[in-house]
């Protein structure tokens, strides 16, 4: 048994047309929906750029401002401690010159106790040796 099948040439050409045309049209879609994406990615990628753009000035702005108000702080604090080193420096000086003048006091006195200390011993000296003398008899007694 064989059994033909008999379709009419025009009517498969047709289908398959119309197949074609569907897929043509979805090809069509699918260009016109990637052009909308591209375009939504520039729009994106432009909307984005313009962001860190301005977030970039906002930053450089207040980093500046920061660095200036820094560097305020800075010269101020530089100011406090050069003055207070100054006033310490000539506290000092002060004190310094205090102490030398103590110093040399005491210098005189221990020069004034050495002249006495040696007047001491000179005398001490002259008396064992005025004993030494007398003891061996070399002045007669009177």
């Amino acid at each position: 048994m064989t059994t033909t099948i008999e379709t009419d040439l025009k009517e498969i050409l047709g289908k398959l047309d119309n197949h074609l045309e569907r897929i043509d049209n979805r090809l069509s879609n699918l260009e016109l929906n990637q052009i909308e994406i591209k375009g939504e990615i520039k729009i994106f990628d432009e909307k984005l750029s313009g962001q860190i753009n301005a977030l970039d000035e906002k930053l450089s702005g207040q980093v500046n401002a920061l660095d200036e108000k820094l560097s305020g702080q800075v010269n101020d604090l530089d100011k406090k401690l050069s003055g207070q080193v100054n006033a310490l420096d000539e506290k000092l000086s002060g004190q310094i010159s205090i102490l030398d003048e103590k110093v040399i006091g005491i210098h005189k006195r221990l020069d004034n106790q050495e002249f006495i200390n040696r007047g001491v011993l000179v005398g001490v000296i002259l008396a064992l040796f005025a004993g030494v003398v007398k003891l061996f008899g070399f002045f007669p007694n009177p």
